[in-house]
């Protein structure tokens, strides 16, 4: 009897994904590859390659312990055909099998490449996620908004999560409002669990550095994880160390602390090292020991449960067509500095830097920083968007693209967020300790030494007062910024305009 294969992609590292359980061990074979198609569709931070190869690389070993054929084939395999298809193609010349056992991958780019294979594919939902396409499409369907805090509450219910019978733990849906503080002077940031390389991962080191040496991004101090278990120790790592303050300090910024209180498993749980339940299960369980606050717990359950379910309903509900959305009609290229990490301005200079260190950076690092600058200056989404997808480790386009487009960019013109996400320098100032060491003054709102978020968020407001000043939430802003005098609105637009233009001519910034 012939066999089928089952493709079982990089970020499906899970052993119990949908195509394996159609599957038989005696008779299919498993098919994976690292092939340039995958680490060259965007030109990935090298410290990503490293760790998915490494992680596949484990994979495939514990799959053949398992009792599982695997066809496994590296990059620099000369025979390799260095796309998905052609492995498929070659695999079922090997083993004259006729057809592909798949699950749904996380990117439209692949799916539509899976759906114009050689040969026959048959893709199985991917329910390593709690919400299906279909429920999410009757969750939205008739809504005039789709709003995750709604939706969140659904997902509360369903998975039982921090509730007392059919209410919310605590009598409250959720604790954003405990976890704005701003960071305080001797606050002991642990940092996420840190891994020695062993000689799996550091053979594919050599073949990372020899291959991708040259792209943004540092591949020295690797140290993640890279297996199962590595990830549980680096989650409870996180519950015991970092969670009791991570409600607190969520928002919170600092100069040299990159992770801060944050988990540091989305790289993991996004590849399938870890499942959103044991994930959710091992922050309620610290909670209900009395170990951590329900603030802490609440906020990171949110993030799980509430925002990434979210993300992923919305990517495959707008369709292929939502990364090219680009409402507010914004053009700029993308700033060099932000492949270089060479501005004037201390946040974003931190923060770039960080990513190009770590392929990481926080939510607010993420929304308040680089996004926010490239939304004030007009940049286009498409480029932003690039920019995100290739330097983070935890990026792939069903998160990284609704997060962007929508909720950092408002280039969909409202479906995540009902406001941009918009801020002068106040913001940065109250949240960090950047301005610090910065250049321009985040107190001076004109001249030349104004911290450019100041003249840029005005700038922004002014130029898109046609579409924002109805919005409710914004309101606020529109009515400040008519009480200013005229002379003083001028030299903000003025100012605004200037940055524009250096930026426009590629000078510092």
């Amino acid at each position: 009897m012939v066999g089928r294969l089952i493709l079982v992609l990089g970020d499906q590292l899970s052993d119990d994904l949908s195509a394996l359980r159609e599957g038989d061990p005696t008779t299919d074979t498993v098919v994976m590859a690292e092939v340039q198609a995958e680490t060259d569709y965007v030109l990935h931070h090298p410290k990503k390659i490293a760790f998915l190869f490494a992680a596949m690389r484990k994979h495939a070993a514990r799959l053949r312990q398992a009792g599982w054929t695997v066809r496994y084939t590296t990059l620099d395999d000369p025979e390799n055909s260095q796309s998905i298809p052609g492995e498929l193609l070659r695999a079922a010349e090997a083993t004259g099998a006729a057809e592909v056992l798949a699950t749904e991958p996380g990117e439209f780019r692949l799916i539509s490449a899976l759906e114009d294979a050689p040969l026959p594919v048959h893709m199985f939902p991917d329910d390593r996620f709690l919400c299906s396409h279909a429920e999410f499409e009757a969750w939205a369907e008739g809504r005039k908004e789709l709003r995750m805090e709604w939706f969140y509450r659904e997902m509360r219910r369903k998975t039982g999560l921090m509730m007392e019978d059919d209410k919310p733990a605590g009598g409250k849906w959720n604790y954003d409002h405990d976890n704005r503080k701003p960071p305080k002077d001797g606050l002991d940031a642990p940092g996420p669990m840190r891994f020695t390389p062993d000689e799996t991962v550091e053979e594919v080191l050599d073949l990372v550095r020899a291959r991708f040496g040259n792209r943004y991004g540092r591949l020295n101090d690797f140290w993640f994880a890279t297996e199962p278990g590595q990830a549980r120790r680096a989650l409870s790592h996180f519950v015991k160390r970092s969670l009791p303050l991570y409600g607190d300090y969520q928002d919170a910024m600092v100069a040299g602390e990159p992770f801060m209180f944050h988990a540091m498993l989305s790289p993991y749980i996004n590849a399938g090292l870890l499942g959103w339940r044991e994930v959710c299960k091992a922050v309620e369980d610290a909670w209900k020991a009395g170990e951590v606050p329900i603030n802490a717990a609440e906020g990171f359950i949110r993030q799980i449960i509430g925002w990434r379910e979210f993300i992923r309903g919305v990517y495959f509900l707008e369709g292929p067509d939502y990364t090219a959305r680009n409402v507010l009609g914004h053009d700029r290229d993308l700033p060099e500095f932000y492949w270089t990490g060479e501005t004037d301005m201390a946040c974003l200079r931190e923060c770039v830097r960080t990513t190009m260190d770590e392929a990481y950076a926080h939510h607010i690092q993420r929304l308040m920083v680089t996004g926010n600058f490239s939304l004030l200056a007009g940049i286009s989404p498409a480029q932003i968007h690039d920019w995100y997808l290739r330097v983070y480790a935890d990026a792939y386009e069903w998160v990284e693209a609704p997060n962007v487009i929508g909720m950092s960019q408002f280039a969909d013109g409202g479906v995540v967020g009902s406001k941009p996400y918009v801020s002068g320098g106040n913001y940065i100032a109250r949240m960090s300790d950047y301005c610090k060491g910065c250049a321009y003054s985040v107190k001076e709102k004109v001249g030349d030494r104004a911290c450019p978020f100041n003249l840029l968020y005005w700038h922004f407001l002014d130029r898109h007062r046609a579409r924002f000043q109805s919005n409710p939430r914004m309101a606020q802003m529109y009515r400040t910024w008519d009480r200013m005098e005229a002379d003083r609105r001028g030299a903000v637009i003025a100012g605004g305009d200037r940055i524009l233009a250096r930026l426009d001519a590629g000078e510092r910034v």
